[in-house]
C-alpha cells in the first residue's frame, strides 16, 4: 500500500435559503470542509475530512497548504497500512526517529491547531484506505462493534421561545428520541436562553432527551445562572458552557450543578482532553475526528472516556466523512451510547457523497461497508472546489 499521492480540496457550498439559520456564528449561508484524498500505487483511494472550524463555515486554505506542502512529503512512498507510525511521523516531524525509538513525543510547534486538523484528514483517509484494502469497515479494525445499533439525537434548535417547541418536535416526528438546541450569546441574555429551554421541555414532555449547547459563549457566572434556571428541565447534558480556553472555569461550572457537562469538540489531541479530565471538567467527552487528530486520536479519547467512566459522544457536525469517522469510533467504544445527527442545512452530509446515510426512527446501525463506506461525488467536488 505505497502512498503515491496526497491531495486536499477546500469545498464551499451554499446552503439553500430555506435551510439557513442564525447562531452565534451569524447567518450560516454556506458550508465549508477540506476533503483529503490519499492514493496508493494500485489506485486505491482513502478519504477524510479536516476542519478549519467547528461550525459550518471556515477558510480552509491553510489546511490545504499544510496537507499538500507539509504532510505530503512525509507520507510519499510510505506504507499506508502503518497508520500509527505515520501519525507519529506527522506529529513529530524531523524528530520522529527520536519519538519512535524512545517511545515518547517530540512534537513540532504545530502540535495544536490547523496542523492537527490537517493530520486528522490524513489519518481518517488512511483508516478508510486500510478498511477498503481488507474489505471490512473501519469499525472492525478498531476492535469491532460494542453494540449492533445506536440511537441518534437530532442536532439543531435555533428557534425562539415561541417556535422552539414546534421545531424540536419536528425532529421528534422523524423518530429521534433525543434533540439538541443552541443557547448562549445568540440569545443576548441568560434569561432568554432559560426561557427557550423551559419552552422546549414543556413542548417535548418528559421522555425526550434534551441537550443544550452554548458553543462556549457564556461567562462562568452566566453559565452558573443558566444551570440554576434550567435545573428542573432534566437536561441530558449542557455542552460547551464557556470558552474552551478556560478549562478551570468549565470545572467550576460542573461543580456548581447536577447537570452533566459536555465538551471536547474544540480540542486538539488526547492531551487536551487529559487536561480537562485532570481538573474534573467533564461528564461527556466530545472529540471531533476532523479536529482532534483523526480516527486514531479519537479512539485514544474513547479509551480515556472508558477508563474515567465518562460518556463518549463524538462531535459529528460536519461532512459525511467526519460523521462516519465519528460513527465508527462510537460503535467501537464501550463508553458511547448516542450519536449526533445534523439537522441543519448541510449539503456536505448529503450531496458530497454518492451514498445515503441511513437513520431509521432515530436509530443508526453499525457500519458494514468497507472503510468509511463513502465515495465522493466528484461532480460536486469540481463544482464547489475553491482556489487555494
Amino acid at each position: 500500500m505505497k502512498i503515491t499521492n496526497v491531495e486536499a480540496f477546500w469545498l464551499r457550498c451554499p446552503i439553500p435559503k430555506e435551510k439557513q439559520h442564525f447562531s452565534d456564528y451569524g447567518l450560516q449561508t454556506s458550508f465549508d470542509m477540506t476533503l483529503v484524498v490519499v492514493t496508493t500505487e494500485d489506485g486505491l483511494q482513502g478519504f477524510g475530512e479536516a476542519k478549519a472550524a467547528v461550525g459550518s463555515s471556515g477558510v480552509c486554505a491553510s489546511i490545504v497548504n499544510c496537507v499538500e506542502n507539509e504532510l505530503k512529503p512525509i507520507l510519499m512512498g510510505k506504507d499506508a497500512a502503518n497508520i500509527s507510525r505515520l501519525w507519529e511521523e506527522m506529529y513529530n516531524g524531523s524528530r520522529d526517529h527520536y519519538a519512535l525509538s524512545r517511545g515518547r513525543k517530540f512534537p513540532i510547534l504545530g502540535r495544536r491547531g490547523l496542523t492537527v486538523s490537517a493530520m486528522s484528514g490524513v489519518d481518517t483517509a488512511l483508516w478508510d484506505l486500510k478498511g477498503k484494502a481488507l474489505n471490512t469497515p473501519v469499525l472492525n479494525l478498531l476492535g469491532g462493534a460494542c453494540r449492533d445499533q445506536m440511537p441518534a439525537y437530532a442536532s439543531g434548535g435555533w428557534a425562539d421561545a415561541e417556535q422552539i417547541g414546534s421545531q424540536l418536535n419536528g425532529y421528534v416526528a422523524k423518530g429521534f428520541g433525543g434533540v439538541k438546541m443552541r443557547v448562549g450569546v445568540m440569545d443576548e441574555t441568560v434569561a432568554t436562553s432559560v426561557k427557550r429551554v423551559q419552552a422546549a421541555r414543556e413542548a417535548l414532555g418528559p421522555d425526550i432527551k434534551l441537550m443544550a449547547d452554548a458553543h462556549g459563549t457564556f461567562s462562568v457566572p452566566e453559565a452558573k445562572q443558566f444551570c440554576r434556571g434550567v435545573e428542573d428541565c432534566d437536561l441530558y447534558w449542557f455542552e460547551e458552557p464557556i470558552s474552551p480556553d478556560n478549562r478551570h472555569g468549565t470545572a467550576e461550572v460542573r461543580a456548581s450543578t447536577s447537570i452533566p457537562i459536555a465538551a471536547g469538540e474544540s480540542e486538539y489531541t488526547s492531551f487536551d482532553i487529559r487536561d480537562l479530565l485532570e481538573v474534573r471538567a467533564l461528564d461527556v467527552i466530545q472529540p471531533d475526528a476532523a479536529i482532534i487528530g483523526g480516527i486514531s486520536e479519537a479512539m485514544r479519547v474513547g479509551h480515556l472516556a472508558n477508563v474515567h467512566q465518562l460518556e463518549l459522544a463524538p462531535h459529528c457536525w460536519g461532512s459525511a466523512f467526519s460523521f462516519m469517522a465519528g460513527l465508527q469510533v462510537a460503535f467501537a467504544s464501550p463508553a458511547a451510547t448516542i450519536i449526533e445527527f445534523s439537522l441543519g442545512g448541510n449539503p456536505m452530509m448529503y450531496d458530497l457523497v454518492n451514498e445515503q446515510i441511513q437513520v431509521h426512527d432515530g436509530i443508526v446501525g453499525a457500519p458494514t461497508a468497507p472503510g468509511l463506506g463513502l465515495t465522493p461525488n466528484w461532480d460536486f467536488v469540481q463544482e464547489f472546489k475553491q482556489n487555494k
